[in-house]
Formats: C-alpha cells, sequence, structure tokens
C-alpha cells in the first residue's frame, strides 16, 4: 500500500492506537481480521493524497511488482492486494472496503485491466478438452495477453514452448494421450522461468510432494473471474523475466 515499511508502520501504529482508544472499532472476535482492515483503511484514505493515483516513481529500492502496484489506482489496489495477498473472499473484501460485493469485483476487474497494461505477455493452454481450452483462451485474449499455442498432450505442449516461449502456462493435469500437463510443466520449469496455474478437476494429484509445488491452483468447473483473478495474480507477482 505504502511502498516503504516505515511508512506502512506508521499507518498500523495510527490505526492500533485508534483501536486502544475506541474498543468498539472492532465489535466481535469473529469479524475482528475484516473489522481491522477496515479500521487501516480508514487511517489510511483520511490522508487525501494516498486516495489519488500515484504518479510514476523511479525508487530502484522498490520491487517491481511494488512498481507495478503503484501504479493501480487506489481502490482497485486495495481490492486486488486484499484477495491476492491477504486471502479476502470478494464477500469479506467488499465489507472491508464497505461496498457491494458487484462493486468489488468491478474494482477487481479494473485491477486486473491495469495490471495487464503493465504486464501483458504470452501465453500457453495445455488442455485436451477443446471447449475449455477454447474458453480459457478466449479468458487471456480478453485480458490482453497473446495465445501462443493450445497443446493437447505432453510432446505438444513442449514442442510449443520450444519454438515460442510463453510468459504463462495454463495447464489441466490430464492429457488426451493420458500423459501428464503437470510433467509437462515440470519439464518446461527445466528450460525457463514462467508463472504457470493449473486449472483441474484433479487438483489432489498436485500433492505429490514433488518440486515445484503449484501455486495458483483452480477446480473445474471454475468461474470466469476466478480464471481472470489468478492470471493477473500470476503475472503481476512473478519476479522471473517475462515473454
Amino acid at each position: 500500500m505504502t511502498g516503504s515499511q516505515e511508512s506502512g508502520d506508521a499507518y498500523v501504529v495510527s490505526a492500533l492506537q485508534a483501536l486502544v482508544a475506541d474498543p468498539s472499532l472492532v465489535p466481535t472476535e469473529s469479524e475482528a481480521r475484516p473489522s481491522l482492515y477496515r479500521l487501516f483503511l480508514t487511517v489510511w484514505n483520511s490522508v487525501d493524497v494516498n486516495r489519488q493515483p500515484s504518479p510514476p516513481r523511479d525508487n530502484p529500492g522498490l520491487a517491481a511488482s511494488d512498481h507495478r502496484l503503484q501504479a493501480i489506482t487506489p481502490m482497485a489496489r486495495e481490492a486486488f492486494l486484499l484477495t491476492a495477498v491477504e486471502d479476502f473472499s470478494t464477500d469479506e473484501a467488499a465489507r472491508v472496503l464497505n461496498v457491494n460485493e458487484t462493486h468489488l469485483i468491478h474494482l477487481l476487474d479494473e485491477a486486473a485491466r491495469q495490471i495487464t497494461e503493465q504486464t501483458a505477455t504470452t501465453a500457453l493452454v495445455i488442455e485436451d478438452e477443446p471447449m475449455i481450452a477454447l474458453d480459457v483462451a478466449e479468458l487471456l485474449r480478453q485480458l490482453g495477453h497473446k495465445v501462443i499455442g493450445v497443446a493437447r498432450t505432453h510432446d505438444q505442449a513442449v514442442a510449443i514452448v520450444k519454438a515460442h516461449s510463453p510468459g504463462l502456462v495454463v495447464a489441466d493435469i490430464q492429457l488426451a494421450d493420458g500423459s501428464s500437463g503437470f510433467e509437462a510443466v515440470q519439464e518446461i520449469l527445466r528450460s525457463i522461468s514462467v508463472p504457470v496455474i493449473f486449472i483441474t478437476a484433479y487438483p489432489e494429484r498436485l500433492l505429490s510432494g514433488e518440486r515445484p509445488e503449484p501455486t495458483y491452483v483452480l477446480c473445474k468447473p471454475y468461474r470466469p473471474e476466478s480464471v481472470r483473478a489468478l492470471v493477473s495474480q500470476a503475472i503481476f507477482f512473478h519476479t522471473g523475466p517475462r515473454s
């Protein structure tokens, strides 16, 4: 939110001081966590400059993801961080921001659009079900990414990556010829650094204890907004080079 730990800590102190002065600001134990975040954001938004879009800043001390965060408009950035980093549901995040869930989803869509403007990349879809492959590819295109190929097997996926290095991989686990999308991804990651999202009906098959462990997993059937949100997160927080 702030771009520096020192500044962030100061806002946390102010929020806690307000809570000590008025414990009713966090009314119930079950609502303690969202109430604390709502209190922090109340303090944060009481400073007018924090409600304004941040101009680009050339600060070598900031990580690339922090630079990208600063470029997102304030409320969209808050919605994105609450769901992507703090793991609030859309309903909980809406209550923290004191908006309805429809508005919250609009803010997340706006954050995704602004992220795409900064991080548009190429994508490979590894999926053997044609309708799902088409749907995922179209969602990626709507987000501004270029789909360089759709692979139905392990060998097809590896061949596409050898020809065109993608900036994102979206993969199923069970593929058309009985091969494994997870094994295809492992082979791909041995040659390039790329964020990977698994969309699968068999999430338990990812619990193998093997490395690399998947970070982003969606279960089928999926919701389009979940795919859009996860794509934005995966690309946004990836630390390696993007294609």
